[in-house]
């Protein structure tokens, strides 16, 4: 599959748009490895989200970001510019789906580097997760993940969405070759972000959460 380059670190997905009542819904694609598997498996996943009417969609690509600086309170203007490709879609997002490999039994450090440089943005949102790997299928990275969310104050909804061997599913033009099992699970995983969305949504306007 051609990985083409993306200009910036967001892009508004096509689909269900322009309706004040779905739910925005931020996928991350944590890979910024090169010669990377990822965009292989958001492609896929964007597409499934895009046709559930819960949700408007926005992709961020963490190979378009560099927050490796140190943290500070006080970020510079070089800092300053890479959080402001990706800290407005973070703070206008209803839910999140993380879309990570695993690396050495965890997961990317610029995933990592994108939680720690935010904290109200995560709180009272929930959050899936889409994994690709060997044999674990990245599970391993996502157990890790949960622990960590749950200090942010998200919620992690248990049913995921794995890859295990992934580049052995998937064909030259990114097609997944037995796809009725993970769409199922796709779909399934969706159906859950939708409803602790849209739970937490209406809880936060009946009563602020106050993390």
């Amino acid at each position: 599959m051609d990985l083409t380059t993306r200009e910036s670190a967001i892009t508004a997905v096509p689909g269900h748009t322009g309706n004040a009542r779905k739910l925005r819904l931020a996928v991350i694609l944590g890979s910024n490895r090169e010669g990377r598997f990822g965009p292989v498996v958001s492609d896929w996943f964007l597409s499934h989200a895009a046709e559930h009417q819960d949700f408007t969609t926005t992709f961020i690509d963490l190979a378009d970001t560099d927050l490796s600086a140190p943290l500070s309170s006080r970020p510079g203007p070089a800092v300053r510019a890479e959080l402001d490709k990706v800290t407005p879609a973070l703070a206008a997002a209803d839910a999140f789906v993380v879309l990570t490999p695993e690396y050495n039994h965890s997961f990317p450090a610029a995933i990592k580097a994108l939680i720690d440089w935010h904290f109200v943005e995560w709180q009272a949102k929930p959050v899936g997760f889409v994994s690709y790997g060997g044999m674990s299928g990245g599970l391993r990275a996502v157990e890790q993940l949960r622990q960590i969310f749950a200090e942010m104050h998200a919620v992690t909804v248990r049913d995921t969405v794995s890859f295990h061997n992934a580049h052995a599913h998937f064909d030259a033009e990114g097609r997944h070759r037995d796809p009725a099992e993970c769409d199922a699970a796709a779909r399934t995983m969706l159906d859950r972000l939708a409803w602790w969305g849209l739970a937490l949504r209406e809880a936060k306007s009946a009563r602020p959460y106050a993390g």
